[in-house]
C-alpha cells in the first residue's frame, strides 16, 4: 500500500476546482483535466480566483498562493493522469457521464494501486466500480462545497471496496488535507445528503404553495435556527441541477414522496435557472451577492 504523491482530478466546476485546490495548497502535484481547451482554461481562473480571495482574506500568505498555483496543471485530455496515484471524479451528477470516465480511466491508467475516487453526491458508488477492471480500488470521496472551506468528507466503500484502498482514502484525507471524516454507507445520498435533501425540496414546497416566499423561508431559518444559509439559497449554492440529480437518485432508490423533486424545481433546471452558476435560482446574484427572490409561482 503505497502513499498517495501524484494527484488528478476530472472537472474543474466548483467542485473540481476546489478539490484541486485543497490538494495542491497540501504540497501535492494536481491535473486537472476538463473537456476540452475552453474549460480548462475557465477552470484554471476559478482556481486561481480562489486562491486570491483565500491570500486576500488572509487565509493564506501570497507566496502560498503563488506555490499553490504552480503546483496545478489544468489539461483537456485524460491521458495526463495515467500515472496518478489517485483521481477524483468531479463531472456532472449524471450517471451515464461518470460511468464513461470511470471506464475511461480504467483503460488508461498505469498503477495498478491507483485509487480511483467518486465525488458523487447520491449515486451508489457499487455501479461506478463495477464500471472497472478493478472495483477493489474504487471508493466514494465525497467532498462538501466549498471545498476549501468545509471540513467534512463522507468516505464511501462499496461492498467490492478493499480494505487498503478505504486506509489509504483516510489516511489521505485526514493526514494530507487535514479533513475531518465520517464513513457512510453505499446507499442513495449517504448520510448528509439523505438528510439535507428533504429539507432543502420542503422549502421548495413551500414556495410551490404560495405558503412563503424564498426570502423569508430563508431569513426565517437563517435568523430562527442559526442556519448559515435558508434552504433556498443553499440550495442556489449548490446548483438545482444537482439538487435535482440528487433527489432523483434518492427517490429512485426509496421511492418515498419526500425525495420527489418538486415540479417547480424540475421547470426552474428546465429554464436554466440553476442557482449562484446561471446568476439566478431562487435569488438573483450578482458579483455582490444574492439579490431578491427571483422564483415566485403564480397560482391557479
Amino acid at each position: 500500500m503505497g502513499g498517495i504523491e501524484r494527484v488528478g482530478v476530472v472537472g474543474c466546476g466548483l467542485m473540481g476546482a476546489g478539490i484541486a485546490e485543497v490538494c495542491a495548497r497540501a504540497g501535492l502535484p494536481v491535473t486537472v483535466v476538463e473537456r476540452d481547451a475552453h474549460a480548462a482554461r475557465a477552470g484554471r481562473e476559478r482556481i486561481a480566483r480562489s486562491l486570491e480571495r483565500a491570500a486576500s482574506r488572509g487565509g493564506i500568505t501570497p507566496g502560498l498562493r503563488d506555490e499553490a498555483l504552480a503546483r496545478i496543471t489544468v489539461a483537456d485530455d485524460l491521458d495526463a493522469l495515467h500515472d496518478r496515484d489517485l483521481v477524483v471524479e468531479a463531472v456532472a451528477e449524471d450517471e451515464r457521464v461518470k460511468l464513461e470516465v470511470f471506464t475511461r480511466l480504467d483503460a488508461l491508467l498505469t498503477s495498478e494501486d491507483c485509487v480511483l475516487a467518486t465525488n458523487t453526491s447520491a449515486i451508489p458508488v457499487i455501479r461506478l466500480a463495477t464500471a472497472t477492471s478493478r472495483p477493489g480500488h474504487v471508493i466514494g470521496v465525497h467532498f462538501f462545497n466549498p471545498v476549501p472551506v468545509l471540513p467534512l468528507v463522507e468516505l464511501v466503500p462499496s461492498l467490492l471496496t478493499s480494505a487498503d484502498t478505504l486506509a489509504r482514502a483516510e489516511t489521505f484525507t485526514t493526514g494530507v488535507l487535514g479533513k475531518e471524516v465520517i464513513r457512510a454507507p453505499d446507499r442513495a445520498g449517504f448520510v448528509v445528503n439523505a438528510l439535507l435533501v428533504p429539507y432543502l425540496l420542503a422549502a421548495v414546497r413551500m414556495v410551490e404553495s404560495g405558503i412563503a416566499t424564498a426570502q423569508d423561508i430563508d431569513r426565517g431559518m437563517v435568523l430562527g435556527c442559526a442556519h448559515p444559509l435558508g434552504p433556498l439559497a443553499l440550495a442556489d449554492l449548490i446548483g438545482l441541477d444537482t439538487t435535482q440529480a440528487i433527489a432523483d437518485s434518492l427517490y429512485a432508490e426509496f421511492r418515498e414522496p419526500h425525495y420527489s423533486p418538486p415540479p417547480l424545481l424540475a421547470r426552474m433546471v428546465d429554464a436554466g435557472l440553476l442557482g449562484r452558476k446561471s446568476g439566478q435560482g431562487f435569488h438573483s446574484y450578482s458579483e455582490h451577492g444574492p439579490g431578491t427572490a427571483a422564483a415566485r409561482p403564480e397560482s391557479g
